[in-house]
């Protein structure tokens, strides 16, 4: 049994795959406390589903691309087999992972976006690190949620102590809704030098709001 807080149907609204119409299956429970979070109401409730309930709900969406997130997905063990299923039955699966919870049982056909806790979040201390080094260059991107200066330069840091324009194929940056100045991590970024580098914004949020959940 999982314990599911939504599955829904959407377009991507975050990394290299943004904009590209997706399932998401959102589980309930997260081990973190970012001071930022977003997605506070996953952190408690949720249904009781089997996994082949879940996965009868996936198929009924017809979109070739899934994400597995949370909360923190990889928190629940049967999370794993979930991902699992999805890549047997030929899905593109997506998995959002705050970076606690290691991703060795990851099945390797899915696709990992990782997020790297930077110090504002007040979870910097927990990331864990061997992570980093699993990601394969040929599809696992990795993610830094930057609210000021300090935060983009820990990103730097991080960037260059796991060689992560080597390792990744992607490095996401991304504001804190409402907070960063946009205009100013902008010019972090253009000025980086890095060449797998890219801001990004959430879409779904520039579309529907940043309140409004299964959409």
């Amino acid at each position: 049994m999982l314990r599911i807080t939504e599955i829904f149907r959407s377009i991507q609204g975050e990394s290299t795959h943004a904009g590209r119409p997706c399932a998401f299956v959102r589980l309930t429970g997260c081990p973190m406390r970012c001071v930022w979070c977003d997605s506070e109401y996953t952190f408690t409730g949720g249904e009781r589903m089997s996994l082949e309930d879940v996965l009868a709900q996936v198929r009924a969406m017809n979109c070739q691309l899934v994400e597995v997130t949370g909360g923190e997905p990889l928190a629940q063990r049967e999370a794993f087999t979930l991902i699992t299923r999805l890549c047997d039955e030929n899905f593109e699966v997506l998995i959002e992972t705050g970076g606690y919870v290691s991703t060795e049982a990851v099945d390797p056909r899915a696709k990992i976006i990782l997020d790297v806790k930077c110090p504002a979040s007040g979870e910097a201390e927990r990331n864990h690190w061997p992570n980093l080094e699993r990601l394969r260059a040929d599809r696992d991107e990795i993610k830094f949620v930057v609210v000021d200066r300090a935060d983009w330069d820990y990103a730097r840091e991080v960037i260059a102590r796991y060689d992560l324009e080597r390792r990744a194929h992607a490095i996401l940056v991304s504001p804190v809704w409402g907070q960063t100045d946009l205009q100013a991590l902008a010019e972090w970024i253009a000025s980086s030098g890095l060449h797998k580098v890219r801001m990004q914004m959430q879409l779904h949020k520039m579309i529907w709001g940043a309140d409004v959940h299964g959409v």
